[in-house]
């Protein structure tokens, strides 16, 4: 019987495929993540993915984490424009199928821009056609794209699935970040101190954080 209720228990936690931020990896992501407490990570199915492009040049990380990094799509300094970016969603589709299904994404920076605009892009039928609908976001240090063409299908309606965002002090894309917050439905916000890091949990945050996750057990 203890077997079939572990079972069961499982089963019933939230998938999330994790994307990393620009020029990192699957494993710095899963380190960053796992500064939280054990108590959030039991309650959540986290599934770490390599973007599939090697980065193109320096990254921010060197010599903080290991390498290999990747980078999920390329970009000009205005954020404005994307090589690969086509590319970059069927992999992602294409991972979702072989291993999903997922409920949401997670995603921190470069990762975190991509989890959010997704869901509005899977409703327009741009992308992530063939899996089943995004159901929940998780995004780290996040932001809007600025392509008028990929912003005009990813935020011309509201994200209307559930949302927790972490918003930092001094991030340098924090208000892009709260642009990105003003799109969504039911957004839930955690303010931290820290810049564009993934912070650890206060109290209040802890709180926040499995207050979110509660609900969202509900509607898988």
């Amino acid at each position: 019987m203890g077997s079939e209720g572990d079972e069961k228990r499982i089963i019933k936690k939230p998938r999330f495929l994790c994307l990393h931020g620009f020029r990192t990896s699957a494993e710095i992501l899963k380190k960053q993540v796992h500064k939280w407490p054990q108590s959030v990570i039991n309650e959540l199915d986290l599934v770490f993915l390599d973007a599939p492009f090697p980065c193109q040049g320096k990254s921010d990380v060197e010599g903080i984490f290991d390498p290999p990094y990747y980078e999920w799509f390329q970009f000009n300094k205005e954020f404005t424009e994307y090589t690969n970016f086509d590319e970059c969603l069927q992999y992602i589709e294409d991972y979702m199928i072989k291993h999903g299904p997922f409920d949401g994404l997670l995603g921190f920076s470069q990762g975190a821009i991509l989890s959010a605009a997704l869901p509005n892009l899977q409703d327009k039928g741009v992308a992530l056609t063939k899996v089943p609908k995004v159901k929940f976001l998780i995004i780290i240090g996040g932001a809007k794209f600025r392509s008028p063409c990929v912003a005009e299908k990813a935020y011309s309606s509201l994200i209307r699935c559930p949302s927790l965002h972490f918003l930092g002090e001094t991030d340098f894309l924090r208000q892009y970040g709260s642009e990105l917050i003003e799109c969504c439905v039911e957004p839930v916000v955690i303010h931290h101190p820290k810049g564009h890091t993934i912070p650890r949990l206060d109290d209040e945050s802890l709180k926040t954080m499995m207050s979110f996750i509660e609900k969202i057990k509900k509607d898988i």
